[in-house]
């Protein structure tokens, strides 16, 4: 199995493939997001280490499960032939309402097909008032018209 594009990254590549993760977490489907990882991937997220497809699978239906509302945004930050350094945010509300930001920064390895074998993020979630919202697009892919993180200022 392929997903290009494949390393080692240009410029170009590089923030194409940060383009795809975005619109495949946007789009909140945890066996499709699965797919671009190898069977064998680890990522160490928070307190949280998980090994393989299934376990993906696992944390992110839970995740998406208690993240309602939930827009992303990514922007690349580095890379170097089969890794790349990512920024993220994204907004959610939990079952009591509360409105989150959530910041980041993950690290990506990749293999010779594309597939991302390691992911190690950081992140910190910030309350913030449904006004303070500003992310504001329908579910799903956010629009190319949609600022992004640098564009918001953050």
């Amino acid at each position: 199995m392929s997903r290009p594009p494949l390393p080692p990254f240009n410029a170009e590549a590089a923030a194409q493939k940060v383009r795809l993760a975005e619109d495949a977490w946007n789009g909140q489907d945890p066996e499709t997001v699965a797919q671009a990882y190898t069977s064998d991937s680890q990522w160490r997220n928070r307190l949280e280490f998980i090994h393989g497809r299934e376990d993906i699978v696992a944390f992110l239906t839970r995740k998406w499960e208690r993240e309602h509302e939930y827009r992303l945004i990514k922007e690349l930050w580095a890379f170097q032939d089969n890794r790349i350094a990512v920024r993220f945010a994204y907004e959610w509300q939990d079952q009591a309402g509360q409105w989150f930001r959530s910041h980041g920064n993950e690290n990506w390895e990749f293999d010779e097909n594309g597939l991302m074998r390691y992911r190690a993020a950081s992140i910190n979630d910030q309350p913030i008032s449904a006004t303070a919202r500003l992310f504001h697009w329908p579910e799903g892919r956010r629009p190319d018209s949609h600022p992004g993180l640098s564009a918001l200022g953050l």
